[in-house]
């Protein structure tokens, strides 16, 4: 049986998590395995990833094939190069302790690179989150700043009405002042004229 190392689809549409599984080449994707060795999230970042490193290695060892994207997973988690070390070791060319310190460093550094990977990652959401709320209070100092012109104006456009209509009652009350000066000199002229018609 030609055995392939490689993913089974699951999860909802557009957020799928995966599952590591040994299974005929023969089969569908989604199809019947042999045996399930771990599992792959790539909606976390990083991607999550548990793998049964032993088992992984076994299985590579007994001759079955991984995809493109589970030789990245086995390499990342080093499966690849712990193979590397053994076939090494099986042919003469330095110990099972030597072999053992090779790992032991290697996963030392990845485990390292992970880390400030995780905590770059950490470091950019919160300057992310910063400058959101940055960005927020300038809008919200924007908005009241614009708020208080409109105020402004609504208060010296009130203060230009009451003035303009203080000048209109001013001027009424002037005509109806030279209303009743011209009504009082009428009067006057009359009188004057009815005390000469009298006299006559």
């Amino acid at each position: 049986m030609p055995a392939r190392i490689r993913l089974t689809r699951h999860g909802r549409k557009g957020r799928p998590y995966y599952h590591i599984v040994v299974a005929d080449s023969r089969a569908p994707r989604d199809g019947r395995f042999v045996e399930r060795i771990g599992s792959y999230n790539p909606n976390t970042n990083p991607a999550t990833i548990t793998l049964d490193f032993d088992k992984a290695l076994s299985w590579l060892d007994k001759g079955a094939k991984p995809s493109e994207t589970v030789r990245s997973i086995l390499r990342r988690e080093g499966v690849i190069y712990k193979r590397h070390l053994l076939k090494g070791v099986a042919k003469g060319a330095f110990t099972v302790e030597v072999a053992e310190e090779r790992f032991d460093e290697w996963k030392r550094r990845n485990e390292a690179k992970v880390s400030s990977l995780v905590n770059k990652l950490a470091l950019d959401k919160q300057s992310k989150a910063k400058a959101r709320v940055a960005a927020e209070a300038k809008k919200n100092e924007e908005r009241l700043a614009k708020l208080a012109e409109v105020r402004a104006a609504e208060a010296k456009a009130e203060a230009e009405a009451k003035a303009a209509e203080a000048k209109a009652n001013e001027a009424e009350a002037e005509t109806k002042a030279d209303e009743a000066k011209a009504e009082a000199s009428e009067a006057k002229t009359t009188n004057a004229e009815t005390e000469t018609k009298e006299e006559k």
